[in-house]
């Protein structure tokens, strides 16, 4: 297959996605679309998901698209008539990252039975965090020394840790079919992002 037809499928395929999403297909492809231009697409993912504030239920998906120089993500948020709306509205953001400013790639794996695991079986879950340097998390604890006597004041220990975006699939919430593709574009950004070339 050539590269214009392998993008034509690409883009046909992360349209159908966001059609079985929803959730606002539309307004959702329009900003991924926009985003990516006319880059050609290696993978995606879409996600949606469902919580639950208090007595209403809020809707949310999130695309991550990978090209050959980007990692694009878009969100997409309901949100209830308020004081700055009188009718229910929708926002979407996207954020175009260069492949070479991805400082890591954490994929997180739960299984069940680990026992039994045999290779090739896909995890009951999948934590995908990807980190870029524009949001960090600080823990921070007061730091002791070995003396338990001792009453000064040592100061601070803790880490740093890239939050940019973590995303989290699981076979019971979203289907085994959404737990491969989330596999699947880990694989594909981690070996993006391993190429010494980006």
């Amino acid at each position: 297959m050539d590269a214009m037809a392998k993008t034509s499928t690409t883009t046909q395929g992360l349209r159908a996605a966001i059609e079985r999403s929803g959730y606002y297909p539309a307004l959702v492809a329009e900003a991924v679309e926009a985003a990516v231009g006319g880059e050609p697409m290696r993978s995606y993912l879409v996600h949606q998901e469902t919580t639950f504030d208090q007595n209403e239920v809020r809707r949310h998906v999130t695309v991550l698209v990978l090209t050959d120089t980007r990692f694009i993500v878009s969100h997409t948020d309901e949100q209830t008539a308020d004081s700055t709306s009188p009718t229910p509205y929708a926002t979407t953001s996207t954020e175009s990252v260069k492949l070479g400013r991805i400082s890591s790639v954490v994929i997180s794996r739960v299984v069940a039975n680990p026992e039994q695991y045999t290779p090739g079986t896909p995890p009951r879950e999948v934590v995908l965090t990807i980190g870029w340097g524009a949001v960090s998390r600080i823990d921070l604890e007061p730091a002791a020394c070995g003396d338990p006597n001792c009453e000064a004041d040592h100061g601070y220990t803790g880490s740093s840790t890239a939050d940019d975006l973590s995303l989290r699939v699981s076979e019971a919430g979203d289907g085994p079919e959404t737990v491969r593709e989330a596999l699947a574009f880990a694989q594909a950004i981690s070996e993006a992002t391993a190429d010494p070339a980006r």
